[in-house]
């Protein structure tokens, strides 16, 4: 029980004499050990990361689930040590709702089956999400937080190990100098001197000692570097393998529809060019903008579209209203002298004339006139 006492009122000397160093440094009444430079810049370095590493951390956590409930939920089933139960996505809910629905209106209506269809692919879209989740999560959030929550622990706690040391060394260094100038006034300090050139001299070696444990362990950020770099190429892995798979079930969806209600929505998914603003073709945020989309096919050459008489481009004349801008989403080479070739990103004007085939378009740019697919347009308002 003594030496517990003794030991807790040497402690609270110490840290007595640290904060009494620590204050007097920042009123620049005592000297301080400065850091050399390399030790410094690895400090900085590991700051840098460990914020931006949080900050991205937080950020990817809300990128992958909005919901701050259930995130909460999800970090008291991490810290108890116990499995994140299964939730359901909110596709795949929305999905359920249309099957369910699709009951009660009638699995054999126009709309009842429809429901069942696209409740499916809203499902499949749901297992997507889950997947990809699932995969970020192991492969880019748990590699960020073990270094949150272990690495960067580790290296805090030497830090102000190192920073307790440097204080002693400051208090040493004090000290001594005190007591060479009250040696300088009388020869009985003589022994003072001695006790505090060997503190000075202890104090020192464990300071060079923990500055090397720490600089070892902060040199180590270059390979966590390394590691969060191959994470994320990853998580950009499963990124990419997600939308690829939601584009894919989303170009299957609307080509089922479009067979199953053909008959009776025949222009539900082709666009008629006299009566809508917007084209076949993928839209800004479909196949038009994503990597390694395809060109659409060729529709049908409607050289019969029109009576013989109409089809003659040159004597097309453009209506006094009804004419718009489209800009161009693919190449296009024209098939004959009756169409006009297109590059993309280019503006052209449209218009229809009465009795053309609604997949085509009379398209000009300057002097040149001809007939372009609607596929390959975005019409613009």
């Amino acid at each position: 029980m003594d030496f517990n006492v003794k030991k807790l009122a040497s402690d609270a000397g110490v840290f007595f004499t640290r904060a009494v160093q620590y204050t007097e440094e920042k009123f620049g009444q005592a000297e301080k050990t400065e850091l050399d430079a390399h030790l410094e810049n690895l400090i900085a370095r590991a700051d840098c990361t460990k914020n931006w590493t949080d900050k991205i951390f937080r950020q990817t956590e809300v990128l992958l689930q909005p919901n701050p409930s259930a995130r909460i939920e999800e970090f008291f089933y991490e810290k108890l040590d116990r499995k994140i139960p299964s939730r359901t996505t909110n596709a795949e809910l929305l999905g359920q709702y249309m099957q369910d629905a699709a009951k009660d209106f009638g699995p054999g209506t126009p709309y009842g089956s429809t429901l069942i269809t696209v409740g499916e692919y809203q499902k499949r879209l749901g297992g997507a999400e889950r997947e990809f989740l699932q995969t970020s999560a192991i492969n880019f959030l748990t590699p960020l937080r073990n270094f949150l929550e272990g690495d960067w622990k580790t290296i805090s706690k030497e830090r102000r190990l190192l920073e307790n040391r440097r204080l002693d060394l400051d208090v040493c260094k004090a000290r001594l100098k005190k007591a060479k100038s009250a040696e300088a006034k009388a020869a009985l300090w003589s022994e003072e001197v001695d006790k505090a050139e060997h503190e000075l001299r202890v104090a020192q070696t464990e300071f060079d000692r923990q500055a090397e444990v720490t600089r070892l362990l902060l040199e180590g950020i270059s390979s966590t570097h390394v590691n969060h770099l191959r994470c994320l190429h990853e998580f950009v892995e499963a990124q990419a393998a997600y939308y690829t798979q939601c584009h894919k079930h989303m170009q299957d969806l609307q080509k089922e529809l479009s067979s199953a209600n053909g008959d009776t929505f025949p222009n539900a998914f082709a666009v008629n060019a006299s009566t809508s603003g917007v084209s076949t073709g993928p839209s800004p945020l479909s196949t038009a903008s994503l990597p390694g989309a395809s060109s659409p096919s060729r529709p049908p050459n409607p050289s019969n579209a029109l009576e013989p008489s109409t089809l003659k481009i040159e004597e097309v004349k453009p209506p006094a209203t009804g004419t718009r801008k489209a800009k161009v989403l693919y190449d296009y080479d024209a098939a004959d002298t009756s169409e006009l070739s297109l590059l993309a990103d280019e503006l052209i004007t449209v218009y229809t004339v009465p009795g053309m085939d609604p997949d085509w378009l009379i398209g000009e740019r300057g002097n040149q006139k001809g007939k372009v697919p609607v596929t390959y347009l975005e019409l613009l308002s």
